[in-house]
């Protein structure tokens, strides 16, 4: 089964052919750090990790270059800094090392290249020299824009006219603009703002032109796959598009396939700083395993708007302590077994084969789960140890099982406290060999009230920390 993906420009899944097996290329719009990152921002961060590692695993860790962007000037960066006194840096370098703190516990792998606006200004420069070379773009006013008639295909991504892409976008028609959907490539920094040499002026760069550069520069166009979130299909893609082809770089094409995830929603309305609805990832992964908040994150498909409620996590963290048990047991009984890594994708695989079907293959790790339990109960060594092997190579590849069960289960307690509760739990045993079942509940009653929950198995008590605090 081959590689197939939703592109957004042609409208239906079509198979995934990269111009390169050997050098396949993906970039995806990365965050801007002027603050924690909300939890629907990390949703693209969660689904395109998930391409990343499917694709490593079809064409060789080597292969594959993942390129995510940050933007590291910005109005919002530059009123941040300007309250508190420091340069945009200052407040930069703190909030991307919490947004790939974030991104590490949420079990996201670190992208091959991670280009910094700040850091390409030359290359963000010389391509809007190349633009007003090329006709496609003009100075005015001390700002360069860029000249939407000269690309004809303007509002293909998008698939909406272009008046109303421009009452949609509530552009700002300037008096020098051309047309009123142009748009800006360099403007003229404000007093006291960050700004740059450039042939037209000192300032800084549009949006939209900071990720066509970096494109260029970090992996060369025309690259594989775009990918970000659905509401920037337009204008930042469309434009990014607009740009990259005008330039001539790509010799007429840009990407192969782009892809866009749905909304992360809370209530009925998208999640948004701007709006006051958010969970910031920081604050739940004080309270919520990773591999949960990433589960949760998967559990809709990745096109779908997802709906942020509590009883959603609630749900994350059953299925994986669901997994996690069946692992638990299988543990025991293959203790002196090491895992193989499965050479063919597996069910889990071919599920995500078809557009990133993660609804899919969590279907398969049951599956899988199910028939490990069933080897378990039959003693079937062999069985137990295939189903287990299989099970951990798919949940892998998705980024989840990758904690000790035991550890799973007894998250966020510390030795003392661990201790204290396998010597209840060895009081308990013998209280129930002794048929003292009155002692049994009241030491159980004893372990509820430490905020434990014991799991009897034939194979013996585990137990599991119920609410981390």
């Amino acid at each position: 089964m081959k590689l197939t993906l939703y592109d957004t420009m042609a409208r239906s899944k079509r198979p995934f052919n990269p111009t390169n097996p050997d050098r396949v290329t993906l970039y995806v719009c990365g965050p801007t750090v002027y603050n924690y990152a909300h939890i629907g921002n990390f949703r693209p961060v969660v689904v395109f990790d998930l391409l990343f590692r499917l694709l490593r695993r079809l064409y060789g860790p080597d292969a594959v270059i993942y390129a995510a962007n940050v933007t590291d000037v910005d109005d919002k960066i530059n009123r941040k800094a300007a309250e508190e006194g420091v340069e945009i840096g200052v407040v930069a370098d703190r909030f991307l090392a919490a947004y790939n703190a974030d991104a590490k516990a949420l079990g996201a792998l670190s992208p091959t290249f991670q280009p910094r606006v700040t850091e390409t200004m030359d290359a963000i420069v010389a391509m809007i020299g190349d633009l007003v070379d090329r006709g496609a773009a003009y100075a005015a006013e001390g700002h360069v824009l860029f000249d939407t008639q000269a690309f004809p295909d303007y509002g293909k991504l998008s698939g909406r006219p272009l008046d109303d892409m421009i009452a949609g976008a509530r552009v700002d028609v300037a008096p020098y603009k051309r047309h009123p959907a142009d748009f800006v490539l360099w403007k003229p920094s404000k007093p006291d703002e960050p700004l740059w040499d450039s042939p037209w002026g000192q300032g800084r760069p549009g949006w939209h032109i900071e990720c066509t550069a970096m494109i260029e520069k970090i992996l060369g166009l025309p690259i594989d796959i775009h990918g970000g979130g659905i509401d920037l299909v337009f204008p930042h893609h469309e434009n990014e598009l607009a740009q990259g082809v005008c330039a001539g770089h790509g010799h007429g094409e840009y990407a192969g396939v782009w892809m866009h995830n749905g909304f992360l929603n809370m209530g009925e309305e998208k999640m948004s700083k701007s709006v006051g609805n958010v969970a910031l990832a920081h604050d739940l992964l004080k309270s919520h395993p990773g591999e949960a908040l990433r589960w949760a994150l998967l559990s809709g498909h990745y096109r779908q708007p997802l709906e942020w409620t509590g009883s959603v996590l609630d749900q994350a963290r059953s299925a994986l302590d669901r997994l996690y048990r069946v692992l638990d047991d299988a543990n025991r009984i293959l203790a002196d077994k090491v895992v193989r890594e499965e050479d063919d994708l597996g069910p889990v695989g071919e599920a995500l084969l078809d557009d990133l079907n993660s609804p899919g293959a969590f279907a398969a790790l049951f599956q899988l789960a199910d028939a490990l339990r069933a080897a378990l109960m039959s003693k079937d060594r062999d069985a137990a140890l295939d189903a287990r092997d299989c099970l951990l190579t798919g949940g892998r590849l998705m980024g989840f099982l990758e904690a000790d069960p035991q550890a799973w289960f007894q998250m966020g307690a510390d030795d003392g406290f661990k201790a204290r509760v396998e010597a209840l739990l060895a009081d308990r045993a013998a209280a129930r060999a002794a048929k003292d079942w009155a002692a049994a509940d009241r030491i159980r009653d004893e372990l509820a009230a430490l905020n434990v929950e014991v799991m009897d198995a034939a194979s013996g008590a585990s137990w599991r920390i119920k609410e981390q605090a």
